[in-house]
């Protein structure tokens, strides 16, 4: 313990003598530990965003669509109801339309839903309430199509008239009253802003009667957990392909079934990906940083040896063993780093909270980080140093204490 106090002793007092010089190597340390913790974080505030945006659009969403028209009718939509692990599922047609209020008239895109819809995708209101299937002529409104297409808004419990065009080229038009409005939603990766702020819900069976049709257009069914939302996915697409007649050998065929499978799990992972891809190549980015402040202590304890050969020469006559030398200088070499890694775990911290403030990502900060960039500092201390301080080690102390 004596020994330990003196060389600690020793070596801050060699830190202290050239303070400038010192303090440059250490800001190396600091800019290095600094982007390696910011980077980190900024890694997992990424894929937090992504998990966010993706279940901003739906709860343990599971979307069956079709790739050709008169596929899904009322027989597939109960095949997916009746699967264990749905807790709901909901047909949705998309189609042009026009929408009157008052003496204009907009070209608009409008969807059939049921009332599941509104869970399974995390619709909120900001007036009235959403669709249920026991509605008739009844609408909900996305923000910006109540708010911001007309010249005067549209209220809720106001009538609009909603028409459309069908193959034979006559027009049917009836009269909505306006049930709900939809509160404004935030711009996402995934759904992008406008999605639900300019759409249109009306009822399913609503939409098909005006239309003079059965089928639907998609699914959207929602699994009792995100855990099992694979499982269930996998299933339904398994009962989806024997309803179609579609072979076993060619269910992992894309091009080989009628309909398209995609669930949430599904996008988290490849959001995931992505998100640990970016994570990656930012701390690479500041591995680069780190390895150059390395670099910059391995130099200043290579000319800190040089310059003290004569003291080297003095201490093993005082009975400093080799390995006495090469602790010595090795615990410079690592005071110099970990305290260049506590400024920097401070300062990562901070530009990491900073950054995600002004990129609007969640401020993710695993406290794991702290102990990351004690552990890096600390073992670039040791890297950096052990070739100088093995130099002092094997110097001859008559030969040191000759050198000028």
């Amino acid at each position: 313990m004596v020994q330990f106090k003196q060389a600690l002793r020793i070596a801050a007092s060699s830190i202290g003598s050239a303070k400038l010089r010192s303090a440059l190597t250490t800001l190396g340390i600091v800019i290095g530990v600094a982007a390696v913790i910011t980077n980190a974080s900024l890694g997992a505030s990424f894929n937090q965003f992504f998990e966010d945006e993706v279940a901003s659009v739906g709860s343990n969403f599971v979307i069956a669509y079709s790739k050709q028209p008169n596929l899904f009718f009322d027989n597939e939509y109960e095949l997916i109801k009746n699967t264990p692990g749905i807790t709901g599922v909901s047909p949705r047609k998309r189609m042009s339309g026009e929408l009157s209020y008052l003496s204009e008239i907009k070209n608009v895109d409008i969807s059939g839903v049921s009332e599941d819809f509104q869970e399974i995708q995390s619709l909120q209101l900001d007036e009235g309430s959403f669709l249920s299937d026991k509605d008739g002529y009844a609408v909900v409104l996305g923000y910006d199509m109540a708010n911001e297409e007309f010249d005067r808004k549209i209220s809720h419990r106001s009538t609009v008239d909603i028409a459309f065009r069908l193959e034979d080229g006559s027009i049917v038009r009836k009269t909505f009253k306006v049930k709900g409005i939809l509160q404004e939603s935030k711009e996402t990766v995934i759904g992008g802003n406008g999605d639900t702020d300019t759409m249109i819900f009306v009822p399913i069976s609503t939409m098909n009667e005006m239309l003079g049709e059965k089928d639907y257009g998609a699914f959207f069914a929602m699994a009792n957990s995100l855990d099992n939302v694979g499982d269930i996915s996998d299933e339904v697409d398994g009962r989806l392909a024997r309803n179609f007649g579609v072979p076993k050998r060619d269910r992992e065929d894309e091009d080989a079934k009628p309909y398209g499978i995609v669930d949430q799990a599904e996008i988290l992972e490849q959001t995931g990906q992505i998100g640990d891809a970016l994570g990656s190549f930012l701390l690479a980015v500041a591995l680069i940083s780190l390895i150059v402040g390395s670099i910059g202590i391995m130099n200043i304890m290579l000319v800190t040896v040089t310059e003290r050969t004569r003291e080297i020469g003095v201490l093993k006559s005082l009975g400093y063993t080799n390995s006495g030398i090469l602790s010595l200088f090795l615990l410079e070499s690592v005071l110099v780093s970990l305290f260049g890694g506590i400024l920097g775990t401070l300062v990562g911290g901070l530009g990491a909270f900073a950054l995600e403030t002004v990129l609007k990502l969640p401020t993710v900060f695993p406290f794991t980080l702290i102990e990351i960039g004690f552990f890096v500092s600390v073992m670039v201390g040791v890297v950096a140093g052990v070739y100088p301080a093995r130099k002092a080690a094997k110097m001859n102390p008559v030969e040191a204490l000759r050198y000028e």
